[in-house]
């Protein structure tokens, strides 16, 4: 397979480029239509990129008959961490009466059922741009073969199925399969951008719905956390991963009333000391943050070079708890990150925060969060 020879440098290091979904997808229905309007099979072809780069994409398989052809092209996702590698994108090409390029999902591409979404309910999964992508490359075929009747393109990845559920896409309500994707339509080893762009959608279809009180979770644990402990209904929580800031940003913009973090000490330690990116590559100052609490709390200078020598915020909280200020430390760093997470908000959303550790549990509340959690308490029945 050709791969795309195109760096970046990301995480200290260089990277190498692929290309999106979206530009397989196009690259599959050019080399369609090319086969169906003018009998030949294609060995590669070349695709413009709304990046301003072209591509040159190998033609794995192609099959016609005397109305139709289909031609797959193999997703090089370079050296990003993109569970769509390797997979086949399948582009069928027919004629049709209608004139234009009318442009379908198959086996494999979910189909949109909520609203918010790139697509409306009911359309497939095939964002606006690759759509674009898609029209030009069959209207360029058309063109070059002086053909002027209309084209039907069905894009269908067969893995899809399988693999939409390693994705954020059962969470968005797009079902039965991947989105295809791209913006660009090159793919750049940054994933952040994706988890961020994920995160917006997420709040997106929410608001849409009507919610106006969101819970907000890290991951996975602050999930369990606020399902089993707290009792909270979490099938419309939002994963922020580490990007606390922007997550909070978009809340505001959107419009949402209120929104509720609920998170780990070895996370929210980090947003207390004004971190809005807990990613370790950031900033870890997990250990300084509660050092610090513990100095306002009156601990004596040994606990607080236990607590810093810390190798764990569970191991730092017992130091706490066995010098008897877990409580007044905990008490001042939920201050200091309800203060934080307002001046983020910039006084446009009612924000508060659950800090809890797996060993001992909530550890600490901002003072407005319980009113907040009976906002999100599982009524009977509902949950998850």
């Amino acid at each position: 397979m050709r791969r795309l020879e195109s760096y970046v440098v990301a995480g200290g290091r260089q990277m190498r480029c692929g290309y999106t979904t979206g530009t397989c997808a196009a690259a599959a229905a050019r080399a369609a239509a090319e086969l169906l309007l003018g009998g030949e099979r294609v060995p590669a072809v070349s695709v413009s990129t709304p990046a301003g780069q072209d591509v040159l994409v190998d033609v794995e398989a192609s099959e016609a008959g005397p109305t139709w052809a289909t031609c797959a092209v193999r997703k090089d996702a370079g050296d990003d961490p993109d569970v769509t590698d390797g997979v086949l994108v399948y582009a069928r090409v027919e004629r049709c009466d209608e004139p234009g390029v009318h442009i379908d999902g198959g086996e494999g591409v979910g189909r949109v059922t909520r609203a918010g979404l790139d697509q409306p309910p009911g359309c497939a999964a095939i964002n606006s741009v690759p759509r674009a992508m898609i029209e030009r490359e069959a209207t360029e075929a058309a063109r070059s073969h002086a053909y002027g009747g209309g084209l039907a393109i069905e894009v269908s990845i067969p893995q899809g199925v399988a693999l939409a559920q390693r994705t954020f896409n059962p969470r968005l309500g797009i079902e039965g399969g991947i989105s295809v994707l791209g913006t660009e339509g090159i793919v750049r080893p940054m994933s952040e951008r994706a988890l961020v762009e994920t995160i917006r959608l997420e709040l997106g279809v929410l608001r849409q719905e009507g919610v106006r009180d969101v819970l907000v979770v890290p991951g996975n644990y602050g999930r369990a956390f606020a399902r089993d402990a707290l009792g909270m209904c979490v099938d419309s929580c939002v994963s922020c991963s580490n990007y606390v800031g922007e997550t909070i940003d978009e809340a505001v913009r959107l419009g949402f009333g209120s929104l509720l973090l609920v998170g780990h000490l070895g996370k929210l330690a980090k947003v207390a000391g004004g971190v809005m990116n807990t990613h370790s590559r950031i900033a870890d100052c997990r250990m300084e943050v509660l050092a610090a609490h513990a100095a306002l709390a009156g601990a004596s200078a040994q606990t607080i070079a236990r607590v810093m020598d810390a190798a764990t915020t569970d191991a730092a909280v017992d130091e706490l708890a066995g010098s008897g200020l877990l409580e007044p430390a905990m008490d001042s760093l939920m201050e200091r990150l309800h203060g934080h997470l307002r001046t983020r908000a910039a006084g446009e959303l009612c924000i508060e925060a659950v800090v809890f550790s797996q060993a001992r549990g909530v550890l600490g509340t901002t003072k407005g969060a319980d009113a907040l959690l009976q906002r999100h308490v599982c009524r009977k029945g509902e949950r998850e």
